[in-house]
């Protein structure tokens, strides 16, 4: 059946489809978990092995001690990137669909902007925060936001703008031979297909907002982020405790995406499969 006209789920129906979305988020996560641990093991393995020095690199155990020692501090500069993080993944996300809206319905407006926001995405970040910093306070978090919507509204324009034209056109032929106006094309057929480019999008914005977020910090600004406690740490030689912090950024960047993956299986039973998954 066409899934245009295919009646809404039953109960029952949407009970299992979420039970698959759960079975799915944990097919996914428990892969990259036994990788991460075979990969602890290995490097504590390597640093016993070849008598690698604390100052070269130190051991994850030696790590994970720094992090507990520190963990007050770690949370708190952990929090300051965790909220440019998603201020800017908020703003870049609404702003790149809204754009993608704009793309679709005005085909010189998408000439235009596609190319400009090709070039804008290539300026190296340090170029781009040395602008915002020198716009604001040097006490303000706005340009690491700033600097965040940026590489994220690329991703979701680029995304959802392919989403909203790569409508199959047998869709598109049967909502047109109904008579049905532009903006029920859109509703019915367009968004629905949008919709897993932008999840697709998401996870990849989601961590990469992280990692623009604390990488932002060693451009100046307040020092009170994940990034500037790492550089800190560095310079004064403590490498465990600078490793510590990459560890908060790593859990935080994954924290990023299987909220994304959480999101997207909430929808799933309604929506169907994304882009490259396989319906059930």
């Amino acid at each position: 059946m066409n899934p245009l006209l295919a009646p809404p789920p039953s109960p029952a129906s949407r009970s299992r489809a979420t039970a698959r979305s759960a079975s799915w988020i944990v097919t996914a996560v428990w892969p990259p978990i036994v990788f991460g641990i075979a990969i602890v093991v290995i490097w504590e393995l390597a640093i016993k092995a070849f008598d690698w020095k604390p100052y070269f690199l130190p051991s994850p155990t030696a790590v994970w001690s720094a992090f507990v020692d520190n963990f007050a501090l770690i949370r708190s500069a952990t929090a300051v990137s965790g909220r440019n993080a998603f201020a800017g993944l908020l703003c870049g996300t609404v702003l790149g669909v809204a754009m993608s809206f704009l793309l679709m319905r005005f085909r010189l407006l998408n000439d235009l902007v596609s190319p400009l926001a090709v070039a804008l995405n290539a300026v190296p970040i340090f170029v781009l925060v040395s602008v915002f910093n020198n716009q604001f306070a040097s006490t303000s978090e706005v340009p690491r936001r700033l600097m965040v919507t940026l590489i994220v509204y690329f991703v979701v324009l680029v995304n959802v703008a392919k989403g909203l034209r790569q409508v199959q056109p047998t869709h598109l032929e049967l909502l047109r031979s109904y008579a049905a106006s532009p903006l029920a094309i859109l509703v019915k057929a367009r968004i629905p297909n949008a919709i897993s480019y932008l999840f697709t999008a998401l996870k990849i914005a989601a961590p990469g907002a992280v990692i623009t977020a604390f990488v932002a910090e060693y451009f100046g600004g307040s020092q009170n982020g994940l990034g500037a406690r790492i550089t800190s740490n560095l310079s004064s030689s403590k490498n465990a405790v600078a490793w510590a912090y990459v560890l908060a950024a790593v859990l935080l960047g994954l924290a990023f995406y299987l909220i994304s993956i959480a999101l997207e299986s909430l929808t799933s039973p309604h929506r169907g499969a994304s882009p490259g998954r396989e319906h059930s």
